[in-house]
């Protein structure tokens, strides 16, 4: 009965969240330069629109969108798995050095190797997966103590020293570089969804079709993780071994994400904390619920930022610190 009852409100709350993606869609798409007016959008959906309706909706808009609503999702996927298997609720990507650790491989890819324009898309991921992978490699161990294991607040704070050496480690490479790379990384990190073609919108979408399922098969897992590791040994779980699978998939997923919308801090923070205040913190429940919001915050971030100020806007990184920054204070007090 009780369970029936949290699927029934799972169901509502998160066609609420479709509804609201949907709405979302349809108001950036309408509104700023180069728009789509409403009465001609699903003309142009089924194929009845003119060269320009179809370039704006098929070539601009749609890819920026696509980009951004699984770029969101991906981050929140990935703070809801960090929050989990560290049971500490301040986890998150960008606060903790995994985007950081990305960025500084982007960079450095960037900056010092030749680059194929029909594989770049494709290789940022890979490229950043392995930077964001060997951060949090160094973060794991030096949070980890053999007497406590894995101490939650040493994460975030190893975590945020990270971040700032290896921002410094960027703006230190960029200082000598060709002054047109050097905008590119100044956009990736204010945070500026760049990558809005739909290359990248294939590269990104196997990372969360592949790891999304994966992380709701290994719910149970999570569950236990997060209460307790007394616990989760006592249930027969593999701590080691699910802790590291687990934190591969998170740091992927974000990685995949930084790599085409820069760096992007707090959704991976808000999307699991408000879903987890609607649906409890059953993994089984919650995340499908964060996945939807994370998605639906970046693509809000990004719509309002590029529409309130001409002619270029603001990245999509800084709409969603403005909002973040004063939700990870609140949360640091509250905790």
């Amino acid at each position: 009965m009780i369970r029936a009852a949290s699927v029934q409100k799972q169901v509502i709350v998160c066609v609420t969240i479709l509804l609201l993606i949907a709405g979302t869609i349809v108001v950036g798409i309408s509104i700023g330069s180069g728009s789509l007016s409403f009465n001609r959008l699903l003309s142009t959906l089924i194929g009845n629109g003119t060269a320009k309706e179809n370039l704006v909706l098929f070539s601009i808009r749609m890819p920026r969108i696509a980009v951004t609503l699984l770029a969101g999702m991906a981050l929140a996927l990935s703070g809801a798995i960090l929050q989990g298997i560290t049971r500490n609720d301040l986890a998150d990507p960008g606060i903790i050095g995994i985007n950081a650790g990305a960025g500084a491989a982007i960079s450095a890819f960037f900056l010092y190797f030749p680059l194929d324009p029909k594989t770049f898309a494709y290789m940022l991921p890979l490229v950043a997966f392995g930077g964001a992978l060997a951060t949090a490699a160094l973060i794991y161990l030096f949070s980890y103590s053999k007497t406590k294991g894995m101490e939650p607040v040493k994460l975030v704070l190893v975590g945020v020293g990270f971040a700032l050496a290896l921002s410094g480690l960027m703006i230190v490479m960029i200082s000598g570089a060709d002054y047109r790379k050097v905008d590119f990384i100044a956009q990736w990190l204010a945070g500026n969804i760049w990558g809005a073609d739909w290359p990248f919108v294939w590269s990104l979408l196997p990372w969360l079709a592949i790891l999304l399922p994966y992380t709701l098969y290994k719910s149970n897992a999570l569950n236990l993780l997060a209460m307790d590791e007394a616990v989760a040994v006592g249930t027969g779980v593999s701590i080691n071994r699910d802790r590291l699978l687990l934190l591969g998939s998170a740091v992927a997923l974000a990685a995949a994400a930084v790599s085409v919308t820069g760096g992007i801090a707090f959704v991976g923070l808000m999307a699991p904390h408000i879903a987890k205040a609607i649906l409890g913190r059953r993994h089984q429940y919650f995340v499908p619920l964060a996945v939807l919001m994370g998605g639906w915050l970046l693509l809000f971030a990004d719509t309002v930022g590029r529409n309130l100020v001409d002619p270029a806007g603001i990245p999509a990184g800084i709409m969603v610190a403005i909002i973040g920054g004063p939700y990870f204070l609140y949360l640091l007090l509250k905790k």
